[in-house]
């Protein structure tokens, strides 16, 4: 069968699209076997959806709007067997995901350049940790908010800065030197573009798909930094240099962002400190980006 291909390509595990906390538990407490028979034991009886399943309703709820706009992939280490009712879930609930890899417990990330993927969401920190680390953006999805938001069909998207959309170069020297020592070299370096970060590719396709949809568009992109002034600099200077304006921009000064995301009405946020990722996940889907400085050792 011949594939069309969509703008967007969004790839999810079983666990990150669906509550799979019980089925873990079997699978722990009594074993590959026992968790096989749970799962078909019970393929008949839908899951209830996981962290990521709001997201990812709305996501193909643009596909309504503008046919081939995105694309969902399951990506599970279930194997096809214990997967069937993974498929059901998927069927019970309407969700338009037709294309799946199963991979019997093996790394996921292996099918995410053949899907043509943007980005992985998953509950597994190890699975993610290896798609960034082969250059694919991955975030694991914690456990919070599950609110649709405050638009049935306009999504929010958040994003921290360094070390999720630009590389964690001044990151590091915040870690090492401390913010005094950020600040002077941000300064310094006001007309040098930062590198790209793990997902600065999904925030083009994202820009693209945006950009197909002309105005108003029903996506929305903002950079929620703790970043301030005069530090902000670098930051809009990069973005110009690579042809991409945000609708928002939140610089905090070091503020607590979860109550930004909120005012911004944010579907997913993206950071790649925990401290960050963790209030904000009880007002909004979030993924934690386990890259750069803040992530080492």
């Amino acid at each position: 069968m011949e594939r069309d291909a969509a703008n967007l390509i969004v790839a999810t595990s079983s666990s990150a699209l669906f509550d799979l906390r019980e089925s873990d538990r079997v699978y722990r407490e009594q074993g590959l076997a026992a968790y096989a028979d749970y799962q078909i034991a019970k393929e008949g009886e839908p899951l209830a959806p996981g962290d990521a399943y709001p997201l990812v309703a709305k996501l193909l709820r643009l596909n309504l709007l503008r046919a081939g706009s995105v694309e969902v992939i399951l990506l599970s280490r279930n194997s096809a067997d214990t997967g069937l009712r993974v498929f059901n879930s998927i069927q019970h609930f309407g969700l338009d995901i037709s294309r799946a890899a199963f991979t019997g417990g093996a790394p996921p990330f292996r099918y995410m350049a053949p899907f043509d993927c943007h980005l992985f969401l998953s509950t597994n920190v190890s699975d993610v940790r290896q798609a960034l680390e082969n250059g694919f953006a991955a975030a694991t999805i914690l456990a919070g908010a599950r609110d649709a938001g405050p638009d049935e069909d306009a999504l929010h998207f958040a994003f921290d800065g360094d070390a999720v959309l630009f590389s964690d170069e001044a990151e590091r020297v915040y870690q090492q030197d401390g913010l005094t020592a950020f600040s002077t070299s941000e300064q310094a370096k006001a007309h040098e573009p930062l590198g790209g970060g793990p997902f600065r590719p999904f925030l083009a396709a994202l820009k693209r798909v945006q950009a197909d949809f002309g105005s108003p568009s029903p996506i929305r992109t903002a950079l929620v930094t703790a970043r301030a002034a005069p530090a902000h600099e670098r930051v809009i200077r990069t973005l110009r240099d690579w042809d991409i304006r945000l609708d928002e921009s939140l610089f905090l000064g070091g503020m607590d962002k979860s109550a930004f995301l909120q005012a911004y009405g944010a579907d997913v946020f993206f950071d790649d400190q925990m401290g960050h990722c963790e209030p904000a996940s009880r007002v909004a889907t979030t993924g934690h980006v386990p890259a750069g400085a803040a992530n080492e050792g």
